[in-house]
């Protein structure tokens, strides 16, 4: 997908984004916020749309560019699985996470 296609949301995504305003989200210049909201919090339903929108190769990307921050531990392994990441980049990255004060607090 070209970085100035147009995507629009989906009614049924409106959900993962209820703290902004309807139609404040526009695919290019929201992409990154879109793609880590579905990766964290979306449902089989957002990440099948997210798959298709974007594919897989973004998606891993996406994930390596940002070493997994934002994404839960158990989501992170999902994704390993998915998409191929090498298990000793995901360990890091997750034992990172389990060692963020901010992590160990809301998941205490």
């Amino acid at each position: 997908m070209r970085e100035e296609d147009t995507v629009e949301l989906p009614e049924l995504m409106g959900r993962y984004f209820w703290d902004y305003a309807p139609g404040r989200l526009t695919w290019p210049e929201s992409r990154h916020t879109i793609v880590g909201r579905l990766l964290e919090a979306g449902g089989f339903d957002a990440v099948r749309w997210l798959r298709r929108t974007v594919g897989d190769q973004e998606i891993r990307e996406f994930i390596v560019q940002r070493r997994g921050r934002g994404i839960d531990p158990k989501r992170l392994r999902y994704w390993e699985l998915i998409l191929g990441l090498p298990e000793t980049q995901v360990d890091r990255w997750i034992e990172a996470a389990l060692q963020n004060p901010w992590y160990q607090r809301t998941n205490a």
